[in-house]
């Protein structure tokens, strides 16, 4: 440690130069990471924080909500096996809505539930719906962006029907659309059951271990029995866009990798005399290795602590003009990777360190 300090504190430029490099490199990583978290809640927020182990959809519908169609037949054969404490039913529809006093459209989702069951979302603002009135709803706070408020009337463009918000959710979108919560009737009231198929929904939350979900897949032949994470691979390009972001994740940490072991191995080929003239006094191996790897570490973690604030403080400035999140846990996971990756580019100057030959650096340093 005393060395490894000595040297950074004799050679600043050089290290501060290293430390700028890794601070960008980290930045980037760390925003890319939030940019992949946020357009992941953007996109099925309502998914991740639905209280529910599974969902239950029609067989062969590719896990994408809106290819499923569940009847009430359906329903009654899987409350038969799960019991009615387990399930309750969800219809999901993408539509275009507008305020009543503007033409001004916007995207959405609906989500018809059962206000009183599990899916029922925390009402920040208002109060959750009437159950007994079929033109009540419950909207997403990304709306008041759009200048959306308590008390305003909603038309559905698809069905002509017209709602009213009365409260607003926090983190409830869909497929980067705000969700509409609504209940049963709201749902009846824009689609026609007069063709004889009757109320139908989309899925089916369900609460259970995964030995119960087998047993309904089992036993209920015509439903697919679905992991939430499942369910969100289904969301038309949540996948892709997961795995674009994820893969430009995975470049910048081989390509920090290399940098680092560049650097290191540079300054290792600088310094072979001096190292070699330590192990003539008696400096052992492992004291200089350790010395070594005590300056990538301390590089790294001074560059991840800049980095972090610089990262957090764009995302204040940024504010809600885009989807950004990460939690203190995505935090410490990307920050034990990098600190793994810079230990893993220093393994070639830890090589060099090690095999230095005393004598020979003795005749070259004369």
């Amino acid at each position: 440690m005393f060395l490894a300090l000595r040297e950074l504190k004799h050679s600043k430029l050089r290290y501060l130069l290293i430390g700028f490099i890794m601070v960008l490199i980290a930045w980037l990583v760390l925003f890319v990471t939030g940019l992949a978290q946020g357009l992941a809640s953007d996109n099925a927020s309502s998914i991740q924080n639905m209280k529910a182990d599974y969902l239950v959809l029609q067989k062969e519908a590719d896990n994408r909500l809106n290819r499923s169609v569940l009847t009430e037949k359906d329903f009654k054969e899987i409350q038969d096996v799960a019991g009615e404490e387990a399930i309750t039913p969800l219809g999901v529809q993408m539509t275009t809505v507008t305020r009543s006093n503007s033409t001004a459209k916007v995207d959405a989702a609906f989500f018809a539930i059962d206000t009183d069951q599990k899916l029922a979302p925390k009402v920040v603002e208002g109060s959750m719906i009437n159950k007994e009135k079929a033109d009540e709803i419950l909207a997403d706070r990304s709306l008041k962006e759009e200048d959306f408020k308590l008390g305003d009337q909603v038309v559905d463009q698809a069905s002509g029907k017209t709602f009213t918000i009365v409260g607003f959710t926090e983190g409830q979108s869909f497929s980067h659309a705000p969700v509409l919560h609504m209940n049963y009737k709201g749902w009846e009231s824009i689609h026609n059951t007069d063709s004889g198929r009757g109320l139908f929904f989309n899925a089916i939350a369900l609460t259970a271990n995964s030995d119960q979900a087998d047993q309904l897949a089992q036993q209920v032949s015509s439903v697919d029995v679905i992991t939430k994470d499942d369910a969100l691979q289904g969301i038309p390009g949540f996948k892709e866009e997961q795995g674009s972001l994820m893969m430009m994740i995975a470049f910048l940490y081989i390509i920090a990798a290399f940098v680092l072991a560049v650097f290191f191995y540079v300054i290792t080929i600088q310094k072979m005399n001096q190292f070699g003239v330590l192990k003539a006094i008696g400096a052992q191996s492992g004291y200089l290795a350790k010395n070594l790897i005590m300056q990538v570490l301390l590089l790294s973690v001074i560059s991840l602590v800049i980095s972090i604030a610089l990262t957090y403080g764009v995302a204040a400035l940024i504010g809600n003009g885009l989807p950004f999140v990460l939690t203190p846990s995505m935090v410490l996971l990307t920050s034990g990777l990098f600190l793994f990756v810079s230990l893993i580019g220093s393994l070639i100057s830890l090589y060099r360190v090690i095999k230095i030959d005393a004598i020979e650096a003795i005749g070259r340093a004369a």
